[in-house]
């Protein structure tokens, strides 16, 4: 059974999650990613200072350049997110897409979709979003794809169940990318042993984490790497 570092019950946090008090990094290397990752345009220093002040949890500079890249590095026209937030990690993607690219939003919390809307419209993206508030599991069944990125970042019990259901969506030579692998909300050990041949963990989202990197590890038609910046992110790239 999988196990809290401390005695106590542990707390949930604002996803429903335990913050689990491990870290995959050394300071060191936690400096060296921060220094060289990209800066924030002036909208997403908006967004960063909204996150700090509600204590509301987004992808960060780090990672929000490899999703930059990933929309680089695979000419995204369109890209689909499970779990948005307010948009935070969608301006990434928008920095690395073409002028004329698009991006589907989804966000269950109607509030949060609907600031979303307001910031990236602010900043001239009215044009190439689409926001669908509601289950990101029902809305991406009504797109067909194909799409050149997805990302993966809801809730972590669905993610091997969201990417069973893009796997065909994505193109050859496009890219799942799913967040939360190394940490947040998560016990990475008990995730570790199960990756190692171990039994699964018995709480929802290591199990769920579990489940999905296992599956993107499996999949003959995906190459998959680990990232360990931020929360850590896996990079499922679509070979045939």
């Amino acid at each position: 059974m999988a196990e809290s570092p401390s005695d106590e019950p542990p707390e949930l946090n604002s996803r429903g999650g335990v913050d689990w008090d491990v870290d995959p990094l050394t300071e060191q290397t936690r400096r060296f990613l921060e220094a060289t990752a990209p800066a924030h345009d002036e909208l997403q220093a908006e967004m960063a200072a909204y996150a700090d002040e509600h204590g509301f949890p987004i992808v960060g500079r780090t990672a929000g350049g490899v999703l930059r890249s990933v929309a680089r590095l695979t000419d995204a026209e369109r890209v689909f997110e499970f779990g948005s937030g307010y948009g935070y990690s969608a301006s990434w993607f928008l920095r690395g897409m073409p002028e004329d690219g698009e991006i589907v939003l989804t966000e269950e919390d109607a509030d949060e979709l609907a600031l979303g809307e307001e910031l990236l419209a602010r900043a001239g993206y009215a044009d190439r979003v689409t926001f669908e508030p509601g289950d990101a599991m029902e809305t991406v069944r009504r797109y067909d794809g194909p799409f050149d990125v997805v990302l993966i970042d809801h809730l972590k019990a669905l993610y091997a169940d969201a990417f069973e259901l893009v796997r065909q969506k994505v193109r050859p030579g496009g890219a799942v990318v799913a967040d939360n692998v190394l940490r947040g909300g998560i016990d990475p050990e008990a995730v570790l042993t199960a990756l190692e041949g171990g039994p699964l963990p018995e709480d929802d989202n290591s199990r769920g984490m579990a489940d999905y990197v296992r599956t993107v590890r499996d999949a003959p038609a995906f190459e998959t790497v680990l990232l360990p910046v931020d929360e850590g992110l896996a990079l499922s790239t679509r070979i045939e």
